[in-house]
């Protein structure tokens, strides 16, 4: 058992070097047997002389025939069994290189052809399944949108509180400078107090279908958001839901409580600036009104302007008061910036279908502010009450300082205040009896008046405090919508925490990272000027969390370097220095295991840079050099090319040399090869790490 863990070619090696010592041993024994038969002890030289010659002809006949064996036959074994081992647990398919085992006899080509047939085979079957798994892709596809679409954040999390799933909306509540990550603990952007005490909560609780209801406040900017929290689980028992997961819908309502506190402080104020006027007018009417009251004439004319200060002291707190609610009334409403072309065309087809008669809308180059449902019904009940007896309709909205004003216009009668204000409290069809024309421009902070224009043609105003010009272009690019979507839902079963060494390496999360520099000499001067990362979590590269970024050097980029990944001085001018970036790189790279090709010339910048950037990269690290040479020997070429090479991995040419392009090669490539690994019965992190100090006069290990 103690040879099956020595590699082929040191198993050989160890044979040839034993019969080189029986050889020798029998020399030496036949030598020493007739040396005694002979019993003529001044041949003594003669024997050690031959024995000599003919040891050492022995010792270089075996050696020439080691080096022959081992580069002709070891060798080609064990560059063939990881070829074929990684055909076999990845999807390499191309062609199984023959001329390393041109002395193997019909074991190169037979290789060859089992390889060939494997890739036919998974071929075959591929296109098989993927007839059937394209429907279910396309149901995946269809939920990921609708997901995405879903306008409050979610998130699902483990029991040990680690991110399975969030979506785009979740990804702005948070906020902070690094977004979420699978497999990262939700405190870290969330605070922990109301989520741990409403997930015990839950648990207590014997109802399945349970919810609770929390204020909870981001870590980055302190922004409240209203939550539900239900368990998810996959069963009733009491063991089961004590390791249930839980799924958390957010709301940010930062707003809202910023527009109650103003409604409170509002009214505080206005009770405040009341109740004193009030009360001294109370008094200057109680005497002047008293029979014993002041008989004399200027003294009562001096309590009559007194009481008429206070009432216009009254008076104008009250309109000022006003004022402000009707400013602050807006801000209590969610209402949305839409297009003042497609809400005249809503207004348009919404009389159309009516049966009200033609409207011909003509907008400016707006963005309005404003609820469309509820402002479409209200335009179309005042065009339906207008009529057919007044003729030429046009709705009009016109830039109006910093709003706009939306103007029904008209040829015909004049509307009254009495029809006007009788229009308005009739309830408007959407579908709730109680939002009537009025509660609609309350909603708005706003009023609505009839004007007289020239030639026989009227209008109704109703002006909007917010919109925005939309600028020369017609048709501008709206701000696009998150729609990321990123879950992996077998993270809801993974056990507890185990010891390092002993995690399966499927278990882990990794980052994948790059960086490139100025040049070659941390310890001659040389800087990063970007770095990039990945990461891998529960064995797959998750395409939505990226870290990419440039990095200020502090000094200048040789012309030879920007040759290479084409970074330039201008390019990093404004880019953040190492001290920034380092601590972001840190935090993306919390709690995972590093991997790097040629991990020490990445790390050594980096170590370099730990005490100015306040932070230490210890993480375990795995790098793909060693982990080649594990897999395919260490004869091999184990560059990075030569590895993706050997993968089937292709590199477009535009990515190679960049930070983020050598990135995802590497990613790929260590996907591919940890099949490999666990064919080997390298399982854990443990087993991989003593496989790979094996090769120690490779490349230092950098988890020493």
């Amino acid at each position: 058992m103690g040879l099956a863990r020595l590699s082929l070619r040191l198993r050989i090696f160890l044979f040839f070097a034993a019969l080189a010592m029986g050889n020798l041993a029998a020399l030496v024994a036949g030598l020493v047997f007739g040396f005694h038969k002979l019993a003529r002890p001044e041949a003594l030289s003669g024997f050690v002389i031959g024995g000599t010659v003919a040891g050492l002809v022995i010792l270089g006949l075996i050696g020439v025939v080691w080096a022959l064996f081992d580069a002709n036959l070891a060798r080609p074994i064990e560059r063939l069994a990881g070829s074929i081992r990684a055909r076999t647990q990845t999807a390499v398919d191309s062609a199984l290189d023959e001329s390393a085992g041109r002395y193997l006899g019909d074991l190169a080509p037979a290789a060859a052809a089992i390889a060939q047939h494997l890739n036919e085979t998974r071929s075959a079957l591929t296109e098989a399944v993927q007839r059937e798994t394209t429907r279910l892709a396309r149901e995946k596809d269809r939920l990921e949108t609708l997901l995405s679409d879903v306008p409050v954040g979610v998130l699902l999390c483990t029991a040990d509180h680690a991110l399975v799933f969030y979506n785009g909306q979740a990804v702005d509540l948070l906020g902070g400078a690094h977004a979420p990550g699978l497999d990262r603990r939700v405190f870290d952007y969330l605070h922990p107090a109301p989520i741990r005490h409403a997930h015990a909560r839950l648990l207590a609780t014997a109802d399945p279908d349970a919810a609770s209801d929390l204020l909870c406040a981001t870590v980055a900017d302190g922004r409240t958001l209203a939550a539900r929290m239900r368990l998810i689980s996959e069963g009733e028992d009491h063991q089961v839901r004590r390791l249930a997961g839980y799924v958390l819908t957010l709301r940010d309502v930062s707003a809202d409580l910023r527009a109650h506190a103003g409604r409170e402080a509002l009214m505080d104020e206005l009770f405040d600036r009341i109740r004193r006027p009030a009360a001294a007018l109370q008094s200057l009417m109680g005497v002047l009104i008293a029979e014993d009251g002041p008989a004399d004439p200027q003294a009562r004319a001096q309590l009559r302007e007194a009481a008429r200060a206070e009432a216009g002291h009254l008076a104008q707190a009250i309109h000022t008061l006003h004022d402000r609610h009707e400013a602050m009334r807006a801000d209590w409403w969610p209402l949305a910036m839409i297009r003042a072309s497609d809400f005249g065309a809503a207004v348009q087809a919404r009389v159309a279908a009516e049966g009200a008669g033609d409207l011909l809308p003509v907008t400016a180059a707006l963005l309005l502010r404003l609820e469309g449902f509820e402002m479409v019904a209200l335009i179309a009940h005042l065009v339906r009450r207008l009529g057919p007896g007044r003729a030429e309709k046009r709705l009009e909205v016109l830039e109006d300082g910093a709003g706009a004003l939306i103007a029904l216009e008209w040829r015909g009668a004049a509307v009254a205040i009495a029809d006007l204000e009788l229009w308005l409290s009739e309830p408007l069809d959407v579908g709730q009896a109680e939002v009537t024309g009025r509660r609609v421009l309350s909603v708005h902070a706003t009023d609505l008046w009839p004007e007289r224009l020239h030639e026989g043609r009227h209008r109704l105003c109703l002006p909007l405090r917010e919109a925005r010009r939309i600028g020369p272009d017609p048709h501008p690019v709206p701000r696009p919508v998150p729609r990321q979507v990123v879950y992996d839902f077998d993270l809801l079963g993974r056990g507890g925490e185990s010891a390092l060494a002993e995690t399966p390496l499927d278990k882990l999360t990794f980052v994948v990272f790059d960086t490139e520099t100025t040049g070659l000499f941390p310890t001659g001067g040389d800087e990063i000027v970007q770095i990039a990362a990945v990461r891998i979590v529960n064995g797959r590269r998750v395409a939505g969390e990226v870290f990419d970024t440039l990095v200020n050097p502090g000094r200048p980029i040789p012309a030879a370097s920007t040759a290479v990944h084409g970074i330039t001085e201008a390019m990093v001018a404004t880019a953040p220095a190492i001290a920034e970036v380092g601590r972001r790189f840190h935090k993306f790279a919390e709690g995972a295991v590093l991997v790097a090709h040629n991990a020490p010339f990445d790390l050594e910048f980096l170590r370099r840079k730990e005490l100015l950037i306040g932070k230490n990269f210890d993480n375990p690290v795995l790098d793909t050099v060693l982990l080649s040479a594990v897999v395919f020997g260490a004869a091999e070429g184990h560059s990075l090319d030569a590895l993706t090479h050997r993968l089937g991995i292709t590199i477009p040419e535009e990515a190679r040399h960049t930070a983020l392009g050598d990135t995802v090669a590497t990613a790929e490539a260590f996907l591919r090869l940890l099949p490999a690994l666990k064919a080997r019965g390298l399982t854990t992190f443990g087993a991989v790490l003593t496989e790979v100090r094996k090769h120690g006069r490779l490349m230092r290990d950098m988890n020493a």
